[in-house]
């Protein structure tokens, strides 16, 4: 679960197969942008076999199972995934002996990636999916269940009420309960990170409403310091759960699933966007010093995956005015009607205050909230005193440092994190900043 790799072919197919028990269906979703489909035509199943232009189809297998074929080359640039679909109308999938995925080379019969599965008690899922990275295809193993069958399943996708032409193997399921909130990729999460992610998201809904704020939306950007002294923190894996921590504040706030993010020392560097479906893999490869320890004479550098920064250009000062520029830069040149709340993670030794001071000035007129969050007791320089600062438009920086972030628990963080959020939005909107 939550594999990925390359499709260097054009045409695929993705078969669904089993060792014994209730009969599978099996169907495809063609999703935007947004993660949803465009019509009822977007589905592709047994009642409804080839999709418009018919890049995509609904075939059989030689062994009598279901099976999906999809040209990638011909899939319009509006589709960026293609997500397989499975259930039974029989009782559950965990009924179902030996369930799994295969992505075959359609032209070769080459299997390229074989995925097991092990339901227990959901009738559907998402099985697996290819989606587009960077102008390339990918596949995805997913296995995310659901338990109220391909009705529940169609809903969080856009498909409300599900087909009526969408083949039942079995009597029809219980009408799906209204979708529980949910953020675009929260659903291709592990099951532990996706309930850790739930309740975290309750809890910054708690922390907003203190503040008086309920149903706001803004967009998140995550800044993590990647100086010398921050090695400590990474190799614990403290930075790692600060992410994950913060990727619930996006979950909430930023409706489309996903959080910009930079990283810092003496040059700033943008990572690759944190798709929330991708978390996982997000920060196993771009949270972290990188390779900043393989610079030995008897050492050679690590081989970086796509979009990995080399930490080495990054370097080991703290420049924070430099990065501070370069949101600054990316929020006017990709203009949203939102605010922007910008969570800035470092561990201090702030020594170019009056750069930074001149930095954070001149955003006092931009539609962006600075948090910035100290991890210990350094030296954090400017910082530290800035929303004392008189001759701003608005008080556009919020400050607080903690000892050890791992020992705060969620709902005091969100409460720190986001006290003076409520408090700018009003006086943004108050002087302008903010329409």
């Amino acid at each position: 679960m939550g594999a990925n790799l390359p499709v260097d072919v054009d045409r695929v197919r993705l078969e669904i197969g089993r060792a014994d028990g209730p009969a599978v269906s099996a169907a495809a979703l063609l999703l935007t942008g947004t993660g949803r489909v465009r019509s009822g035509a977007d589905l592709v199943a047994r009642d409804q076999p080839g999709a418009p232009g018919d890049a995509v189809r609904h075939v059989g297998t030689p062994d009598g199972a279901e099976a999906v074929e999809v040209d990638l080359a011909a899939l319009p640039d509006s589709t960026e995934r293609v997500a397989l679909c499975a259930w039974t109308g029989s009782g559950t999938l965990g009924r179902v002996t030996g369930l799994r995925l295969r992505l075959v080379a359609a032209g070769s019969g080459t299997v390229l990636a074989h995925f097991d599965m092990a339901p227990r008690s959901e009738t559907a899922l998402v099985a697996g999916e290819l989606y587009r990275r960077e102008g390339r295809w990918r596949f995805r193993a997913v296995g995310q269940g659901y338990d109220h069958g391909f009705a529940g399943l169609a809903a969080d996708f856009g498909l409300t009420p599900a087909p009526a032409r969408a083949p039942r193997p079995g009597p029809a399921p219980r009408p799906a309960p209204p979708a529980r909130p949910q953020t675009r990729g929260e659903e291709l999460l592990p099951a532990d990170m996706g309930e850790r992610l739930s309740l975290r998201k309750q809890q910054v809904a708690t922390s907003l409403r203190k503040g008086g704020l309920t149903g706001v939306t803004a967009r998140v950007i995550l800044v993590l310091d990647a100086s010398g002294s921050m090695s400590g923190l990474y190799a614990k894996g403290t930075v790692a759960r600060v992410a994950e921590r913060m990727a619930a504040v996006a979950a909430l706030l930023d409706d489309d699933g996903t959080m910009q993010a930079w990283t810092f020392a003496t040059r700033p560097a943008r990572l690759p966007d944190l798709h929330l479906g991708e978390l996982p893999e997000w920060l196993r490869l771009h949270v972290r010093v990188g390779q900043l320890g393989v610079i030995g004479r008897k050492k050679r550098p690590k081989s970086r995956a796509d979009g990995q920064v080399d930490m080495r250009t990054v370097g080991i000062q703290n420049e924070e005015q430099k990065v501070i520029a370069d949101v600054r830069a990316y929020v006017r040149d990709h203009p949203v009607p939102l605010p922007t709340l910008v969570l800035f993670f470092s561990d201090g030794g702030v020594y170019r205050s009056k750069e930074i001071e001149r930095e954070l000035r001149a955003a006092a007129d931009e539609p962006v909230f600075w948090q910035f969050v100290g991890l210990g007791r350094s030296h954090y320089g400017v910082l530290e005193y800035f929303d004392t600062l008189p001759g701003r438009t608005v008080d556009n920086v919020g400050f607080f440092a903690v000892d050890d972030v791992d020992q705060v628990a969620d709902p005091e963080l969100y409460d720190r994190l986001l006290s003076e959020f409520p408090l700018w939005l009003g006086a943004a909107r108050e002087a302008g900043v903010l329409r």
